[in-house]
């Protein structure tokens, strides 16, 4: 394991070591003392250790290989193509099996929290504290319940749902798009002088979904990239949760449709073939998922029907039908450990529901909840100062809020935003 750290700035008011986890699975974190570095506040810098680390299979810790192509690498895929998305599902993990087959079934969020807790010995310390995000929300939820004695001061912004690790983590896209989608389109309709795409919120769900059925029949140009209505879906789910950047494409959408000349969509960050073949080693192996290809077929069809924004993307085929039975149980969440959940209501990869859900899960917990807060994770990323500065007294006190919180969003907010090679779960 590929471990890093940047010591305390005051060893005098030294309290421990801050172990630091990106996300993903398959994010590499072993820059992240140094991207933390710049983002944390010194009161917390000053007593803490930074400490990064690549989780095993990712990186410089002996890194899983799948050797996938570009295409191969792509996570979800709408129904309509559903042979096809067989045939890729069972391509990527007979060809994970070939490459990494000894070393994929210990790749999984219970092994990590053990490595971390390798870490805290070597480490010399008694206990760690932890900001995890996104999926490190999991995999700092997992070490609270395998080695509570050692926790110390956890953060957790933006939760999963520990009990929906990790089909139920895709499939809650599904129905969380629908409130996303109706409050776009009323805050929408309110700015139509600006957008115009309608003035009521009908008119632009109709305005939206014209579009959907029009790329459906011709596809639509995006600067020199052409979308069908599926591609415009899954392209547009997490952008509704953040209301202008929503009504901004979706009135770029419109002018491509009308033959006017349009940006370029926003390149995603390159992918790595070693990290999403860590997403899949751990996605696949934390539990067991169904193997039945005719199952994903079902469940996708009916959820197409019931949430038309990405219900058939939710439930599509992933590599993990063909996968290997895990070599431990799903892993279980359910304790009194003290923990603070960080969460912004409307974050598109994982819901304020599922932050709920963590929260009733960790007993002990005190949650933060920005309301009206938009985008993909809180703390030191979005610049609200109610959330930040809670945050911060519990990291440099250790002392809980005494209930639950809720900041407002303010106007000076930033979007959220997490980059990394790979998808968060969430």
């Amino acid at each position: 394991m590929a471990i890093s750290r940047i010591k305390a700035a005051n060893p005098a008011r030294r309290h421990g070591v801050l172990l630091l986890n990106p996300g993903g699975p398959g994010g590499p974190g072993l820059d992240l003392p140094w991207q933390m570095e710049a983002q944390l506040p010194q009161d917390v810098k000053d007593r803490y250790d930074l400490i990064g680390f690549d989780p095993r299979g990712v990186g410089r810790s002996t890194p899983v290989a799948c050797d996938l192509t570009p295409e191969e690498q792509r996570a979800f895929r709408p129904d309509r193509t559903f042979d096809a998305n067989v045939v890729w599902a069972r391509t990527v993990a007979d060809k994970c099996r070939a490459h990494s087959g000894d070393l994929i079934p210990y790749i999984t969020t219970r092994n990590t929290a053990r490595d971390m807790d390798v870490v805290r010995t070597v480490l010399g310390e008694h206990k760690i504290s932890y900001p995890g995000v996104s999926y490190g929300t999991a995999l700092g939820a997992v070490y609270t319940q395998m080695f509570p004695t050692r926790t110390d001061r956890f953060v957790l912004d933006s939760a999963v749902d520990p009990k929906r690790m990790w089909r139920g983590m895709i499939q809650v896209w599904g129905p969380e798009a629908e409130p996303a989608f109706q409050r776009w389109a009323k805050w929408t309709a309110e700015r139509s002088a600006t957008y115009h795409l309608g003035e009521t919120p009908k008119e632009v769900a109709e305005t939206f979904w014209n579009l959907v059925y029009r790329a459906d029949r011709d596809p639509i140009v995006i600067g020199t990239t052409p979308l069908d209505g599926a591609q415009i879906r899954d392209e547009m789910r997490p952008r509704f949760f953040t209301v202008a950047d929503g009504a901004k494409w979706v009135a770029i959408l419109k002018r491509g449709a009308a033959g006017e000349p349009t940006p370029e969509l926003p390149k995603p960050p390159a992918g790595r073939s070693d990290a999403i073949a860590a997403l899949w080693s751990v996605v696949c192996g934390d539990a067991t998922w169904p193997h039945d290809p005719w199952r994903y077929r079902v469940d996708s069809a009916l959820d197409a029907i019931r949430y038309p924004i990405y219900g058939d993307y939710a439930s599509g085929i992933t590599p993990c039908a063909f996968w290997n039975t895990p070599r431990e149980p799903a892993n279980v969440v359910d304790n009194r450990v003290p923990t603070l959940i960080v969460q912004n209501e409307w974050d598109p990869q994982t819901p304020l529901v599922t932050a709920q859900a963590m929260h009733r899960a960790l007993k002990g917990s005190r949650m933060i909840t920005v309301d009206e807060g938009e985008g993909h994770g809180v703390y030191t990323y979005t610049g609200n100062r109610c959330a930040d500065q809670a945050t911060t007294d519990y990291l440099v006190t250790g002392r809980l809020p005494t209930r639950d919180v809720t900041c407002q969003a303010g106007p000076e907010d930033r979007r959220a935003t997490i980059s990394d090679a790979v998808p968060h779960w969430s």
